[in-house]
């Protein structure tokens, strides 16, 4: 019977590594558009949902997550994930996707990180502090080699708990530092994962040195900005999780292109990279990457989830599933 997973049951199944290892199988295979088409958008001003579908050339589920909203008091949203059997088209579970939305995103980018980043010990400066900070600061610490870290957050408390964790938990002595730019300057890998209220860049490009390595995640929508396009210009590579979705979905790429940047020469599929069909040099230029997020992230993540959750014995089997068809 179809398998039901809790948030608490998604947070009690969380595996990092494991996530990681299913997006970095999922896109090492060629970029297919029929199995992995844009966002679908459902709209009334007051109700909203978005859907992201994906049926992944890896694994034996495909599906859909839905991300489902209302502001009929203030802005509710929840997030839903169904998986279903490759070969019989059957239900095989529902998850609850609000931390597989986490989970998918800091994996991903951990993949997009490792093929751009130097295979030695990093300085790293990251802005931000809270939840996405900390997931992928985690995640990048799974796939590169810190010296050193340097955090800002606006808030002080933040920050310097940020740095007390991470300077126990990573090995390395990590520093809350009062500018982003003082935590960006020097550094080998830097980490956007904060955006400002007004939706203006949160990095300068003269802060950024000539071969930084740089990983964006925080401009999903085209009214959100996290990168000036001065830096995207300076960049040799811009490494993305989606090609379409990033150039006319993210407020940085849109932004760039207006100001006369050749973003289309610039932009490479993370699938290309992995595959070997657009080559990086780890040392030299500014390499950027560049996440909007996909359904393809949080299928094959989830499917990984319930296979953790089959052999732990974790989750509810639902007493019912859903009529299959043959036509």
């Amino acid at each position: 019977m179809p398998l039901f997973l809790t948030d608490a049951d998604v947070a009690q199944l969380s595996d990092l590594p494991r996530a990681i290892a299913a997006i970095r199988e999922a896109y090492s295979a060629p970029v297919d558009d029929r199995r992995n088409p844009g966002r679908i958008f459902a709209d009334s001003t007051r109700e909203w949902m978005r859907v992201m579908p994906s049926v992944p050339a890896s694994g034996n589920l495909f599906g859909a997550k839905s991300i489902n909203g209302s502001f009929a008091d203030g802005l509710r949203v929840s997030y839903l994930i169904s998986l279903f059997d490759k070969d019989t088209a059957d239900l095989v579970a529902l998850v609850d996707g609000n931390r597989v939305t986490g989970l998918r995103t800091a994996a991903t980018t951990a993949v997009g990180a490792e093929v751009i980043a130097p295979k030695r010990p990093l300085k790293v400066g990251i802005i931000g502090s809270g939840f996405e900070a900390q997931s992928h600061t985690i995640a990048l610490s799974l796939v590169t080699r810190f010296a050193s870290v340097a955090v800002f957050s606006p808030t002080q408390v933040n920050r310097e708990s940020f740095a007390e964790s991470f300077s126990q938990s990573l090995g390395v002595p990590v520093d809350a530092v009062d500018s982003a730019e003082r935590a960006v300057l020097g550094a080998d890998l830097v980490l956007c994962a904060a955006r400002s209220r007004d939706e203006s860049p949160t990095l300068q490009a003269d802060w950024v040195g000539e071969d930084a390595t740089v990983v964006s995640i925080g401009s999903t929508t085209p009214a959100q900005r996290e990168l000036p396009a001065e830096l995207i210009a300076r960049a040799s590579l811009v490494v993305v999780d989606g090609v379409e979705e990033v150039l006319h979905g993210s407020g940085d790429m849109i932004a760039a292109r207006a100001a006369g940047v050749d973003v289309d020469r610039l932009t490479a599929s993370l699938n290309d990279v992995l595959l070997g069909d657009r080559a990086v040099d780890l040392e030299r230029g500014i390499r950027i990457y560049k996440s909007t997020g996909a359904g393809l992230q949080d299928i094959v993540v989830a499917e990984a989830l319930v296979d953790l959750a089959r052999l732990r014995g974790i989750g509810t089997e639902l007493p019912v599933g859903i009529v299959t068809t043959r036509k």
